[in-house]
């Protein structure tokens, strides 16, 4: 793609209400759990660690000692909550799960955080949730219509209620007739008094992972979880699949028809670590043939290559070894900034847009860069890096985004505004350009995206990932937006 010649037209500024806190993707849900270990709420809660990543504003833990379930549910970071000694003394029992959240319907509240908790007749279950429901706004208005009594707004509770009325004998037949009534995207962790139960969605869109630690099995959301404890990957729990791990060993049943996989491609640009394996391709190695695909479509003049940190720097290392251009760290992340960082006022607020993300003035002053970022959501944060390069000096700034324009929200977990407030879905090229202020504008296209994840094409009567923020092409049926309609619905999802 050729360089825009047309006069730059940065946006106007912080103080006409750029909302820079929510232009991002949020991260989903990660979930753990360990079977017959001595020590099973310690190696959880080093399991969540590693999955902080995936949501920050509160973490769970449930476990059992073979007589009493006991649970741990608190607001904020792992650390904050499960490093001190006596919370995991009260977490007693050989077997555990938990969960690190992110809520997309704002402020986290006690009741919503996981992992829930029931007495069925069969015993205590326990699960807890990565994904998003589709229908769980109507299941849930039959279970209310039918008398059932909710405490909390999760579409997790939904599962525990339809076990709960399920009339099959076992706990696990009582699971597998809960699933088989809800759709949407889900990887689920489930305790019972005998078994730690993990399941995966049709389509396989979230993730999930089976390990072993010294002969005891974990599941997890990614493999980085099983390296922070030197556990071995097995294997993938496979889409449709049921994995229930007891003394006997593990079970596999498949719940749902075999039908083609399509993991969520989202996984790989943006919410993964990039040191995980994510249905058998490295994190790191895609992102790096991502910038490489970049550099091919859309390059640069430039005399360096500066990624926007975290998610866009392995982009960026491919771009700059594709162009031969320079990599530098124009930018330095403070990674010790809180979500809860109080700014009374919009002139505090302005003061305060730059504690994330510093300009390095000495590597890009003079200089034309390139920035590498992962993606446009609503360009808001885009206008403030921009911004930055340019008062640190920078002569020209080319923007690349190492994925195509992100077009539709997500119902899948993914916290995405609706349509109208995604920058792409209401400007054309030019008009982003003009918007965020840059010299130059490029996205990945959507073949240079499946190019970098191995494929050849995409095949669009059968796509192998879900990409429908991209191209619209929703993989299950959304039942809630007869509901609720979009934007109410993407208010209420959560992405547990």
């Amino acid at each position: 793609m050729s360089e825009s010649s047309a006069p730059v037209q940065p946006h106007s500024g912080f103080a006409d209400g750029l909302d820079c806190d929510g232009d991002t993707l949020r991260e989903e849900c990660g979930v753990f759990g360990i079977f017959g270990h001595p020590d099973a709420s310690a190696v959880v809660a080093l399991g969540l660690h590693a999955l902080q990543h995936r949501g920050q504003e509160a973490a769970g833990i449930v476990s059992f000692d073979g007589e009493i379930f006991h649970s741990e549910r608190r607001p904020g970071l792992v650390g904050d909550s499960f490093s001190d000694r006596s919370t995991i003394e009260r977490l007693r029992g050989r077997s555990a799960i938990g969960h690190v959240r992110y809520s997309t319907t704002g402020g986290t509240i006690l009741r919503n955080v996981q992992p829930l908790f029931a007495e069925l007749a069969g015993g205590g279950l326990a699960v807890a949730h990565n994904g998003n429901l589709t229908n769980a706004l109507s299941i849930r208005r039959d279970l209310v219509r039918d008398g059932a009594i909710t405490q909390s707004t999760s579409d997790t509770e939904v599962i525990l209620h339809l076990a709960a009325r399920s009339r099959s004998p076992r706990i696990i037949e009582r699971f597998i007739d809960a699933l088989r009534q809800i759709e949407g995207a889900y990887a689920l962790v489930a305790l019972t008094n005998k078994k730690l139960i993990g399941a995966r969605d049709p389509m396989g869109i979230r993730p999930l992972v089976l390990g072993e630690l010294d002969g005891r099995y974990i599941l997890a959301s990614e493999t980085c979880a099983l390296d922070i404890i030197g556990a071995k990957f097995v294997r993938d729990v496979e889409n449709g699949e049921i994995v229930v791990i007891s003394e006997e060993g593990v079970e596999s049943i498949r719940f749902a028809e075999v039908q083609s996989v399509r993991p969520c491609i989202f996984e790989y640009i943006y919410f993964a670590r990039p040191d995980s394996i994510v249905n058998g391709k490295s994190v790191y190695a895609v992102r790096k043939n991502i910038g490489t695909e970049l550099a091919r479509e859309a390059p640069a003049a430039a005399d360096i290559v500066v990624p926007v940190p975290d998610s866009g720097v392995p982009a960026a290392l491919g771009f700059a070894q594709k162009t031969g251009i320079p990599f530098e760290m124009g930018i330095i992340r403070n990674h010790y900034v809180g979500r809860t960082f109080i700014q009374p006022t919009q002139s505090v607020r302005e003061l305060g847009v730059r504690m994330k993300h510093s300009a390095n003035r000495a590597a890009i002053e003079g200089k034309s860069i390139v920035l590498v970022d992962d993606s446009l959501v609503r360009g808001t944060t885009s206008v403030k890096i921009v911004r930055m390069m340019r008062e640190a000096g920078a002569k020209a700034v080319h923007f690349r985004i190492a994925s195509p324009p992100i077009t539709y929200p997500d119902f899948y977990g993914i916290d995405t505004p609706e349509r109208e407030k995604l920058l792409a879905a209401t400007h054309d090229l030019e008009g982003m350009r003009q918007y965020i202020g840059a010299d130059s504008l490029a996205f990945l296209s959507i073949g240079g995206l499946y190019r970098a994840m191995g494929e050849e094409s995409r095949h669009e009567a059968c796509p192998q990932y879900t990409d429908h923020c991209f191209t619209g092409d929703y993989p299950t049926s959304l039942t809630d937006l007869a509901i609720a309609g979009p934007r109410r619905l993407a208010m209420l999802a959560e992405a547990d």
